[in-house]
């Protein structure tokens, strides 16, 4: 697996303006997997057996010039590899990075995602706009999607004006808002992902993209994306409508919310399998074309899927309990609802990718407060969480393999490897075949436990 995160890494060559400072990322990035505990940039500095002054892997972030954002463009090529069909499946959300330090330029104050619905928290931290190609692996076998991240990008929101600002400071902010905000950044993102997919060879691929509510908005659906279509969850109270029948008007006076289509038996419930939770599940849905959306999108024709709320039991002789509906949106009036309900569900393994990212790989651990290093440090470290995922498909394939040993008895059923099994085999592949890199690398055993008493 060593050698294949490597060779992905290799590419890392044609971002920076060096070799060196290529090697140099390179190193950094594996010896930060190898870190025991917080995994800061002196961390990873003392497991490769540094002494004296470490500045240059500050330096690293902070004066070189390269583009966080090309550290994907060799794990974008692996992905396009992997995803068969005309559809590349592609997942995105925002995230946000915990931060306590308060000479941090574009740290700030943000509705915390993990609040009770009862009561909005707050926390101090970063804005991230995060991207994964979802990998389609249950289209072979029985194993669920893989997040793999191709876009990790920092959207700092325009800094408010205190109680004492003028009216024309005020006016000012609020033009700002509208040009600066995280739907103008990730409408941005879809061409330029676009077309780095074309560049890749990827022209007759259609991005589709699986949105949150945040996103569902008439900045993101009126906006023209060629070869690019949306499908985000709406609100189950959006006003809806046909065409006019007759007459100028565009709009049909009579509304309808997805609520209604919900309960509404003139629609009929349509049946399809969608792999979700490690199985084949049924899944009934509605479906309502050629929908307009006056507020959102304008004249643009959509499709509206509503997914029945499906049944569970927290115990095998537990009571019957159902989760919320789905009412999603979709730009794309063609595909089989089918498809795009898989990507959807799909969609889940962003999630994952976040958890994973947070409390695993130690991301936004670093501590760096110069604005470069604050943008590219976090990109680093999420390019290589996504070069550790792809190496172990190509390696051992999506199932978790023998090698890596027996699972407990509560963990029977578990068909993938964890993201700290990866790292503990990349551990041990560093100590034991470091002579087989092509650059010197030198991380034992001792010198992992002595920067984890730092």
């Amino acid at each position: 697996m060593l050698s294949t995160i490597v060779s992905i890494m290799l590419g890392w060559k044609k971002v920076f303006a060096q070799s060196r400072t290529a090697i140099r990322a390179i190193k950094q990035a594996l010896s930060s997997v190898c870190v025991i505990g917080r995994r800061t940039i002196a961390r990873s500095y003392l497991v490769q057996g540094g002494e004296g002054d470490w500045s240059s892997e500050y330096k690293l972030y902070a004066r070189s010039k390269w583009e966080a954002q090309e550290l994907f463009v060799p794990i974008l090529k692996e992905a396009l590899a992997m995803c068969p069909g005309q559809l590349l499946p592609v997942g995105t959300d925002e995230t946000r990075i915990r931060k306590s330090g308060k000479k941090i330029q574009t740290a700030h104050w943000g509705r915390d995602p993990l609040s009770p619905p009862f009561h909005v928290n707050l926390s101090y931290g970063l804005r991230w706009l995060h991207t994964s190609v979802l990998l389609p692996l249950h289209q072979g076998q029985a194993i669920s999607a893989r997040a793999v991240p191709v876009w990790f990008q920092e959207v700092a929101p325009v800094r408010k004006p205190g109680k004492k600002a003028t009216p024309e400071q005020k006016q000012a902010y609020r033009e700002a808002v509208k040009k600066q905000n995280l739907s103008v950044e990730a409408v941005k993102m879809f061409k330029q992902l676009r077309r780095k997919v074309d560049d890749l060879g990827g022209q007759e691929k259609t991005l589709v993209f699986a949105l949150d509510g945040s996103f569902c908005n008439q900045k993101v659906f009126k906006a023209n994306l060629e070869r690019i279509q949306l499908i985000a969850r709406t609100r189950k109270d959006a006003k809806l409508c046909f065409a006019a029948a007759q007459g100028r008007r565009l709009y049909s006076e009579q509304k309808f919310t997805p609520e209604e289509v919900l309960k509404d038996e003139q629609y009929q419930w349509q049946e399809t399998l969608i792999f979700h939770g490690g199985k084949w599940r049924k899944v009934f849905y509605k479906e309502v074309t050629e929908v307009l959306w006056q507020r959102g999108a304008g004249s643009k024709r959509l499709r509206l899927l509503v997914v029945k709320p499906i049944p569970y039991r927290k115990t095998k002789k537990g009571k019957l309990l159902y989760r919320q509906p789905a009412f999603l949106l979709t730009t794309d009036l063609k595909t089989e609802a089918k498809a795009l309900l898989q990507i959807y569900f799909d969609r889940w393994q962003v999630e994952v990718a976040h958890r994973e990212l947070k409390d695993i790989f130690g991301l936004g651990q670093a501590q760096v407060r110069v604005p470069a290093a604050v943008a590219r440090q976090p990109a680093l470290t999420v390019a290589t969480y996504s070069t550790l995922h792809l190496a172990a498909l190509k390696t051992f394939g999506p199932e978790r393999p023998d090698e890596f040993g027996p699972l407990p008895k509560y963990q029977r059923d578990k068909t993938r490897v964890s993201c700290q099994e990866l790292i503990r085999n990349l551990r041990n592949e560093v100590v034991s075949q470091a002579t087989l890199l092509p650059f010197d690398l030198q991380i034992t055993q001792e010198s992992m436990l002595a920067a984890a008493t730092v």
